[in-house]
């Protein structure tokens, strides 16, 4: 693993290196525990009324977290291009990440709504945020022939960290609500009662210390950018930048076809992400335990995913790895919403209903985890290769403010595919149809990228990378 020369001159080792790739490490538990397998699910299924009520619910909470972040994601990419260092604004949204996540802790079932909603909001937008200004280090501290591999290694390094967080949980903190007892056997660590739903409420706290014990190697280890301007001529600056990266995207077809084919499939892999664990928690009535092994599940593909990916991004490039990925995830979208107990894809296919008591008892949670196998391959690989695929269009210096227009185009439309999928389960009462809005997303995004150039620069751009 080699670097390359930063923008003061020096060359980034190893450990700088590694530095920036443990910040995956260290943000994955959010996603993984809080917004897909425990907490999210725990909220739909017993926090709200109903989990009917409880993914709309949820749904809408995704879609304010999202038009927020579309709308200032561009600004403060351009403003972190001014200002030239990064980590300081890291280090804000890690404080905003930090409290939120510790404040899950109260949302004790009958306290309501509300509060829990409010600080997933702060917290995603805190967690998105810096994601835009840890992704905006890579194209300065990598090689652009490198970019993939680093890429797709550092989201499995990510995987492997949020799959450690929630083994820990199901072997260690979530207690089968009928013997009281974990997987392992053992009462819950701490004394945690899963009655009043502390195995998936402490996922906060420890979605916290871990983000603030693993994000320390990048602020040490990883080399910042150049002190540059104050904030508030940066500020000036940056808008004006803004308006001229806007403009100059007439000239650059091929990262605007790029960026739009993002803006909808991403829409997509956001929706599948977030809602996949509460449609399993409200159809198959999973609780902590059973969420958490098939999140298990999935990561270990996830990991595998992201590491046949390395590979397959320096021999066929970031635009087929990103291509193969979308193909496997509408399909396993179309397998997902098409299972129900008793049937699998749309009722052509019968299963039996008898459940064997046992884990996943029923042959339509097995075919559930089935497609789930192919999500957790795909899923990782279409996030990772994506943004090496911006890393190797554009130059390092511009870097801030296309990877916020990078995070615009991810999240600007954010609010359409959980929000089609509230409505939809609000008007139909059929959670099963209104994940199914999430087939339509993946297939446009796909067809729109397939004519995009690979690197999406212009000649000028590629003559200065």
């Amino acid at each position: 693993m080699t670097g390359r020369q930063d923008t003061g001159g020096r060359r980034t080792g190893r450990l700088g290196i590694w530095g920036w790739m443990l910040f995956d490490w260290a943000a994955q538990p959010f996603f993984t525990v809080i917004t897909t397998f425990i907490f999210g699910p725990y909220l739909v299924s017993r926090l709200a009324a109903d989990p009917v009520a409880g993914q709309a619910a949820w749904s809408y909470t995704l879609t304010i977290s999202g038009i927020i972040i579309a709308v200032l994601s561009p600004v403060l990419g351009a403003v972190a291009d001014r200002t030239g260092r990064r980590k300081p604004w890291i280090g804000f949204f890690a404080v905003v990440q930090i409290v939120s996540l510790w404040a899950l802790w109260y949302a004790a079932p009958g306290t309501g709504l509300f509060v829990s909603l409010t600080m997933i909001v702060l917290a995603t937008i805190a967690a998105e945020f810096s994601i835009v200004f840890n992704d905006s280090m890579m194209p300065r501290l990598v090689k652009p022939e490198e970019a993939g591999r680093i890429s797709n290694l550092a989201w499995g390094l990510g995987y492997l960290g949020g799959m450690i967080v929630l083994i820990g949980v199901v072997l260690l903190l979530a207690a089968n609500p009928d013997t009281g007892r974990t997987t392992l056997g053992i009462e819950p660590l701490f004394g945690l009662d899963a009655a009043k739903g502390e195995d998936a409420r402490i996922t906060g706290p420890l979605s916290a210390v871990w983000y603030l014990v693993f994000v320390l190697p990048m602020f040490l280890f990883t080399p910042d950018g150049g002190r540059g301007m104050r904030i508030g001529p940066a500020v000036t600056a940056g808008f004006a930048d803004l308006r001229h990266t806007f403009a100059e995207l007439k000239g650059r077809p091929g990262i605007v076809r790029f960026l739009i084919a993002r803006m909808i499939y991403q829409d997509g892999v956001n929706g599948l992400l977030a809602l996949g664990g509460t449609f399993a928690a409200g159809m198959f009535a999973w609780q902590t335990m059973e969420l958490g092994i098939y999140g298990i599940i999935l990561n270990v593909v996830a990991i595998g995913g992201c590491l046949w990916a390395s590979r397959l991004d320096g021999h066929f490039g970031s635009k087929g790895v990103v291509v193969a990925s979308l193909i496997c995830l509408t399909i396993a979208t179309l397998g997902i919403v098409s299972t129900a107990p008793g049937h699998t894809l749309f009722g052509l296919i019968p299963l039996s209903s008898a459940d064997s008591g046992g884990l996943f008892g029923t042959a339509a949670e097995k075919a559930y985890i089935v497609y789930g196998l192919l999500v957790g391959i795909a899923f990782g690989p279409v996030q990772a290769s994506a943004r090496s695929y911006l890393a190797r269009s554009v130059a390092p210096e511009e870097a801030g403010r296309y990877f916020g227009l990078y995070a615009l185009t991810g999240r600007a439309t954010s609010f359409a595919a959980p929000l089609s999928v509230g409505l939809i389960t609000s008007a139909t009462g059929s959670a099963a149809l209104g994940m199914g809005a999430l087939v339509a997303f993946l297939a446009v995004g796909l067809v729109l990228l397939l004519p995009a150039p690979y690197p999406a620069h212009d000649p000028a751009t590629r003559a200065a990378a």
